[in-house]
């Protein structure tokens, strides 16, 4: 019997990476053809039938990028921008999902249906009008809308807060009570070290949105090159004397999610058992 359960077991991973590899190929594939555009001239693009690998390796076309987007400082000013984000983000949204799962106070119950709900606005609908308060507040031109939001807590990392928070015992926080501890010293001593899934979560989620922004920064800086990140930046390239150098394009493409790829290999663990315990957390 353990020689059928193993072949079993064994069949169904073959079954299994099969499957992977079929799924996973549309998804390759448009990468794979970006890298090889990025190492042509812009003549070997259009050559039919298409030539997976080039006759010729150019990999100035990256430098060649790097130059004409100005990928350094705008990468800069991408990270900056992200960096705080992810600090109010996780701070904003912690504190009131905490306030919403451990605390009882009256009216608890309506402020979360009213936050729940909130996302069911369709985001379009609120351009204009948050767009004429941050120019009436005298932020334009400026990255204040693009980073004050992230700290007034997000819907939906608040409803992933409260709902990661309500699993964790609250004999947890009786006993740091007996011990003398504050709310501010059960927070950040019991509660917060128990969430470092849910907070590498929301750190990772919070850069990736920020990173791919680029409705924000076309509404608020589009003005002041100097502040431009890498999605306005890299969307304003490529258009030459005679089109748009695709092979300059693709490259600048490449090292503009490059970060992001990077990031997720290395916090991967983190990431995928934040999702569990989001899923978890999400069905009790």
């Amino acid at each position: 019997m353990r020689t059928g359960k193993k072949a079993r077991e064994v069949r169904s991973l073959i079954i299994r990476y099969i499957l992977i590899f079929i799924f996973g190929i549309p998804m390759v594939l448009p990468v794979l053809w970006m890298l090889s555009t990025a190492l042509k001239d812009n003549a070997a693009i259009f050559v039919i039938p298409p030539q997976w690998i080039p006759k010729v390796f150019h990999w100035e076309n990256f430098a060649e990028a790097v130059r004409q987007s100005k990928y350094l400082s705008r990468f800069g000013n991408t990270l900056f921008i992200a960096v705080l984000c992810i600090i109010g983000s996780v701070i904003s949204n912690f504190m009131v999902g905490y306030a919403l799962a451990r605390f009882k106070f009256k009216g608890r119950k309506a402020w979360f249906y009213m936050i729940i709900g909130s996302m069911m606005i369709p985001g379009m609908t609120t351009v204009m009008p948050v767009f004429r308060f941050w120019v009436a507040m005298g932020c334009y031109g400026t990255w204040l809308p693009l980073i004050l939001p992230a700290w007034l807590a997000g819907p939906f990392n608040t409803f992933l807060c409260k709902q990661f928070l309500s699993t964790i015992p609250r004999s947890y926080d009786e006993a740091a009570k007996i011990d003398g501890a504050t709310y501010f010293q059960i927070l950040g001593r019991v509660i917060m070290p128990l969430s470092k899934p849910l907070i590498a979560y929301m750190a990772i989620a919070t850069f990736q949105g920020t990173w791919n922004d680029y409705m924000g920064p076309l509404l608020y800086v589009i003005s002041k090159q100097e502040k431009w990140t890498l999605a306005l930046g890299i969307a304003r390239l490529g258009s030459g004397t005679y089109g748009i150098e695709w092979n300059i394009y693709m490259a600048a493409d490449i090292l503009y999610f490059l970060p992001i790829l990077i990031l997720f290999f290395c916090f991967q663990d983190y990431f995928m058992e934040g999702l569990g315990s989001m899923t978890a957390s999400g069905v009790k």
